[in-house]
Parts: C-alpha cells; sequence; structure tokens
C-alpha cells in the first residue's frame, strides 16, 4: 500500500525526520524531499492519466504516439539486431508501460515478442491484446516464453519484459534489499538470458509532460555475460529503484508488492554473507 512508504501510518500528513533501521539513507532523503501525501495525491493522478490515455491509445495514430514517446538510445538494440543477435529488454511497471511497448512496436523496424500475463476475463483479454498488438508485436504467455523463443531461435528479434512484479507463482525468487524492505524478484530475465546469452538492456521511462515520456535504452548485460546467479536481476533490482527514487509517484504502489514475505532460512543465510 502507499502508506508503506513510510515506517508509521498513523499520522499519513508527516514524514519520520531519519531512517528507520535497516534502510538505506537514501530513502530517509526520499521521504524528505516528497511528502508522502504529495505521492499519493502524484500517484493516483499519474494512474488516471494512464488510464485515459491507454483508452486513448486504441484509436491514436502512430504519428501522434511517436511525437508522445521519445526514445532514447535504440540505435544500441538495433545495432545487434541488424548484426542477426536477438536481444532481451527487460523494464518496469513505470509511468506507462502501455505506451512503452506501443511506442516500441512503432520504431524498432525488428520483430517484437512481448511476456504478457493473461486475463481471467475473455473480453478484457481479446480487447487488451488487440491493443497491445496493434503495431505489429506479438504477445506471449509469459510462462510460456522460454520455450518459444527456443522453438523460434531462428527468427532474429527483440524480447521485452516487465520483470518488477512479485513472483507469487515462480519456483525460483532472487531476494534483495528493494526500498528499504526484503523484496523478490522474478528471475525469468535472467534465466532467459543465460540459456539464450541474449544482450539484456533495461528500457528506462520518464514522464516529461502529462501526456510525455521518455524512454531510454540501457545495457545490463553483454551477450553471454550474465555473470553469477543473481547478478542481473540485483543489476536490474537497483535500476528500478533508482527509478522509482527519481519520480516516486510514477510506479504503482498500490499492487502490494510485498505479499511474500522472507523465509528465517534466506534471512540467516543473508547474515552469514554479512548482507
Amino acid at each position: 500500500m502507499l502508506t508503506e512508504l513510510r515506517g508509521n501510518n498513523s499520522d499519513a500528513s508527516t514524514v519520520p525526520p531519519g531512517p528507520a533501521p535497516g534502510r538505506p539513507v537514501w530513502w530517509a532523503r526520499l521521504l524528505a524531499r516528497v511528502p508522502l501525501r504529495e505521492v499519493i495525491r502524484g500517484y493516483y493522478l499519474g494512474f488516471a492519466q494512464m488510464l485515459m490515455e491507454i483508452i486513448k491509445s486504441v484509436s491514436m495514430p502512430a504519428a501522434e504516439l511517436r511525437q508522445r514517446v521519445r526514445i532514447v538510445n535504440l540505435e544500441l538494440p538495433q545495432a545487434l539486431l541488424a548484426q542477426g543477435q536477438s536481444v532481451l529488454l527487460v523494464a518496469a511497471h513505470q509511468c506507462n508501460w502501455e505506451w512503452m511497448l506501443l511506442a516500441l512496436s512503432i520504431e524498432l523496424g525488428y520483430p517484437l515478442d512481448a511476456a504478457y500475463k493473461p486475463l481471467v476475463n475473455e473480453w478484457a483479454e481479446r480487447e487488451m491484446k488487440k491493443l497491445r498488438s496493434r503495431f505489429g508485436s506479438r504477445l506471449v504467455p509469459a510462462k510460456d516464453l522460454l520455450p518459444d523463443i527456443l522453438k523460434r531461435r531462428d527468427i532474429v528479434r527483440a524480447v521485452a519484459m516487465v520483470a518488477d512484479q512479485e513472483p507469487t507463482t515462480s519456483e525460483h525468487k532472487y531476494w534483495t534489499h528493494f526500498l528499504g524492505r526484503d523484496t523478490a524478484f522474478y528471475m525469468g530475465p535472467e534465466e532467459i538470458a543465460r540459456v539464450t546469452r541474449f544482450p539484456v538492456f533495461f528500457i528506462a521511462m520518464r514522464r516529461t509532460a502529462r501526456g510525455h515520456y521518455e524512454m531510454e535504452f540501457e545495457p545490463l548485460a553483454d551477450a553471454g555475460q550474465v555473470g553469477p546467479s543473481g547478478a542481473l536481476t540485483e543489476r536490474y533490482a537497483r535500476r528500478v529503484e533508482q527509478q522509482i527514487h527519481a519520480a516516486p509517484p510514477d510506479w504503482p504502489w498500490s499492487h502490494k508488492r510485498w505479499k511474500l514475505k522472507r523465509s528465517v532460512y534466506h534471512s540467516s543465510r543473508r547474515a552469514a554473507r554479512g548482507g
């Protein structure tokens, strides 16, 4: 919940003067810089705007979307794709991630597969698939993504994932300290990068004005250079945290990110490592 931004929910209009035990220094600085009520108001305002933007994107021309979403460093993955090297793109639920997919579908110039979680409601599933694929992207259920990649390994393409959701159904989880709390991360992107040896890019997104955004591609790992277990996921988590720190209202605080609790076994192993 949004009130999880601070350690004491008794008075949402005030902010504690210092960091809670175990929380990073920047966390206290964030709360000191941005009052909690301002974050709450900005979040709900931004979320409402995003809903209207999604509705508008059903009929929005490609030319208008190009004007509203500026893409920086797209030439980095494009250069690899031109050489016959498929790439893995990872992002977070920051700003308008639906427009991120649509803008990338328009500008990339290569096949784009996007992992997604199918919706339970048949009508909503049909309409969202139609919207997300209207500029040519191909949607693949997240649980089928790796088999699909291996099955179509001869097709040079970009594979996109939004990977900051809680891994409630995943067997493999990576635990780290994120936004002042023990947090589990989905290891799918790291596992895919390790198996496929795809280079990995992070897509940062920020709001530049109402209804206008900027996407920027940043290298996370070279082809075949994932590193030891958890290393890529840790880099991803840190980059997502930095992005939230820069614009707290633009991340979906209300989606109950911390339902999973770290086991005593994991906590004791972390203490033994001194982390």
